[in-house]
């Protein structure tokens, strides 16, 4: 009979290590998506922000093109018509001259931008691919938990202890914002 309670003693053990192991994973893993889900929110704005620049950019060049051919054009036709035709023509060249100052001084400007924003958005992809990898980590954790609580495998248990270690350290990498990514999440992203 004593044999029979020590073994039943040992197998709750067990399974309140195995239940610690999946509140602490479960609760950990809660919060990072939360905070993952907050760094994709950032990623889409990073990169509608991206997209806006980048044709508000592509405009800029598209008008500055346009200008130059006018301004062209222009030359052109004064050197072809009368006094009226100068005049008229010279104010537009004027007009045009302007606008190409104006448009070659965006341009720079809004491609710093653009590219800014591109930068922005893959820096928040670095994070979101270590919670990405918590993610995985620690849902495999709980799972092979489950499985040491089925079999009644201790070793089973330390073994998820070290996946679901792996998926901490994804996850604080996360949450501290470091640029480290691992291996894994190198394989998710």
């Amino acid at each position: 009979m004593d044999i029979e309670i020590d073994a039943e003693a040992k197998d709750k053990r067990l399974n309140r290590m195995v239940a610690v192991t999946v509140v602490v994973l479960s609760i950990f893993m809660g919060l990072a998506q939360v905070k993952d889900g907050n760094i994709v929110q950032n990623m889409a704005q990073a990169q509608s922000n991206a997209v806006d620049h980048w044709g508000e950019y592509q405009a800029t060049k598209t008008k500055l093109h346009i200008d130059e051919v006018a301004l062209a054009q222009a030359g052109f036709l004064a050197g072809l018509g009368g006094e009226k035709v100068a005049a008229a023509t010279g104010a537009e060249q004027t007009r045009l001259a302007g606008e190409i100052a104006k448009y070659k001084g965006e341009a720079p400007g809004l491609r710093a931008q653009a590219e800014g924003f591109q930068a922005q958005y893959d820096a928040f992809n670095v994070h979101d691919d270590q919670f990405d990898a918590c993610d995985a980590l620690i849902g495999i954790a709980v799972a092979v938990s489950a499985v040491a609580a089925l079999a009644e495998s201790f070793p089973a248990l330390v073994v998820a202890w070290l996946i679901g270690a792996g998926g901490i350290v994804m996850g604080l990498a996360g949450f501290l914002g470091l640029a480290w990514k691992s291996p894994l999440a190198s394989l998710l992203s």
